[in-house]
């Protein structure tokens, strides 16, 4: 995977560009004819690595944050309060750093009451149909010893998937949600994928049971998809895993077969990272035993 494309779509980017808007602003109070060229080389890559990068933060700071730029850029004209527009366009942005960073902790699960998991996904999951491969639920199973519930499909959307669990009894502890891709990169509009969601998480939500779902790398400009999942994995108490973790995978050379679908290798690579997600509520299973 290009790197370019990897530090965008893992969200990196909004951290990039935030250190440049950042520095740009401070920049803002020097005089000279060099800061003034750095300020603004730096604002515009801050910007344009802020857009791209599809950071689903609320639009209320989003909102704040033009408010305050556009201030800021006026007083570079009027030269007057200046310095206290720097000062608050370095506030706002630090507070969009604040917001952002919990998105990149990789949450931890809580131990489970029986060996069994449950996996909701698309073709990244079920692979493409080759017998010969082996898909990372399998591998699961076989190295660690767990009752595997894989309900991936090729080509399943959101949608596709809760009319699937409907027809089906989980009776898993736990349950991975690898799911929405093909939303993201096909018709699915917004609001769709929002109802979708929502009733996929209540059809999988029940008392005892944790939920885990990995957050989507979005395409530029695809912000909406990440608020919804972000607003609704809040609403059902789901551990949403950064998109950065599932990224990191396709950016393996030799994970994937097209840069989306899982090679052997990357089978194996993706089983290793969700085990290191959800081991630990299972290795503590297994030592009361």
């Amino acid at each position: 995977m290009n790197p370019i494309v990897y530090h965008c779509a893992s969200g990196h980017a909004f951290f990039t560009g935030v250190v440049l808007v950042i520095l740009a602003a401070l920049l803002s109070l020097r005089e000279s004819s060099l800061a003034r060229r750095g300020m603004i080389l730096s604002l515009v890559i801050g910007v344009l690595a802020i857009a791209v990068s599809s950071t689903p933060l609320p639009w209320w700071f989003y909102e704040a944050a033009v408010l305050g730029s556009l201030f800021w850029l006026v007083t570079l004209f009027t030269k007057r309060w200046r310095k206290a527009a720097a000062e608050a366009m370095v506030g706002v942005w630090l507070l969009g750093l604040l917001l952002e960073v919990p998105y990149h902790l990789t949450p931890g699960v809580e131990p489970v009451s029986t060996r069994r998991l449950a996996v909701i996904g698309d073709s990244v999951t079920a692979g493409l149909g080759d017998a010969q491969t082996e898909t990372w639920p399998r591998i699961l199973a076989r190295e660690h010893d767990i009752a595997v519930q894989d309900l991936s499909h090729v080509g399943d959307t959101v949608s596709t998937a809760r009319q699937r669990v409907a027809e089906t009894n989980i009776d898993a502890p736990l349950v991975l949600l690898e799911i929405g891709g093909n939303d993201v990169l096909g018709s699915t509009t917004p609001a769709e994928f929002r109802t979708n969601l929502d009733r996929l998480l209540t059809e999988v939500s029940a008392p005892g049971r944790q939920l885990v779902m990995l957050e989507l790398p979005l395409p530029p400009f695809y912000h909406d998809f990440g608020r919804i999942q972000r607003t609704l994995a809040k609403k059902h108490g789901v551990n949403l895993v950064p998109k950065r973790v599932f990224l990191s995978i396709l950016a393996g050379g030799d994970a994937t077969l097209d840069s989306i679908h899982l090679s052997q290798a990357g089978q194996q690579q993706m089983a290793d990272v969700v085990w290191g997600i959800v081991g630990p509520g299972y290795v503590s299973d297994l030592n009361e035993q």
